[in-house]
């Protein structure tokens, strides 16, 4: 199996997630995608964020009818800051027999070695990424074959993706402005009738 992982604190999940998702899926011909909110503790949180069973939740609803594509609940049950490396580790020990995929943003694929023992990183897993805009792909290029002198191994997919961060998304619910279709239209809902990132709710960016 062909497994692909992407965490991120998903504070809301938005459509950019979902697109890149699914342009790695084809791409790389995944069978299995594990979206994984990340535990962001209640006293780290920023005004006007939402706890983690509420940034679950929306992912489940963001990917509702994709068969390849399943949310997991592991770093928020674990609590505590949430360690790519022990992701990868206990994901490996789960399915022995995967190749699994690492999907990350720029500014991660090009930070990526100084994240907690990146040598476990880049063991377990093929670290993939899509440039923010046109100037992006020379530098990760560029990182990219820094990452293999390091011992890793790297995917870039140079498609466009929606521009949109989870920050400007907040800002906007706050103001009052349209989210539509910046999220999926479940989630859209979903903020909405939870009364989401109005005032000081919990949680952080991605």
């Amino acid at each position: 199996m062909r497994t692909a992982v992407f965490g991120g604190s998903f504070d809301p999940i938005h459509q950019g997630h979902v697109d890149l998702s699914q342009a790695f899926s084809e791409k790389l011909a995944l069978d299995r995608i594990i979206i994984i909110p990340a535990f962001v503790s209640p006293f780290k949180m920023s005004k006007g964020s939402a706890p983690g069973e509420y940034r679950l939740e929306m992912c489940r609803l963001a990917f509702e009818g994709f068969p390849d594509t399943e949310v997991s609940d592991i770093e928020i049950r674990r609590e505590g800051a949430s360690y790519t490396c022990d992701t990868l580790t206990y994901l490996s020990g789960l399915y022995p027999h995967d190749k699994l995929f690492l999907i990350t943003g720029a500014d991660s694929f090009l930070t990526i070695q100084s994240w907690r023992s990146p040598e476990v990183i880049f063991s377990k897993a093929t670290i993939c990424a899509v440039p923010r805009n046109d100037d992006d792909m020379e530098k990760l290029t560029s990182h990219a074959g820094y990452l293999k002198t390091l011992g890793a191994e790297t995917e870039l997919l140079n498609v466009n993706v929606m521009s949109v961060s989870s920050t400007e998304i907040r800002e906007r619910v706050r103001r009052g402005l349209s989210i539509k279709g910046l999220v999926p239209e479940r989630v859209e809902q979903y903020i909405l009738s939870n009364g989401l990132y109005r005032s000081g709710n919990e949680g952080d960016e991605s």
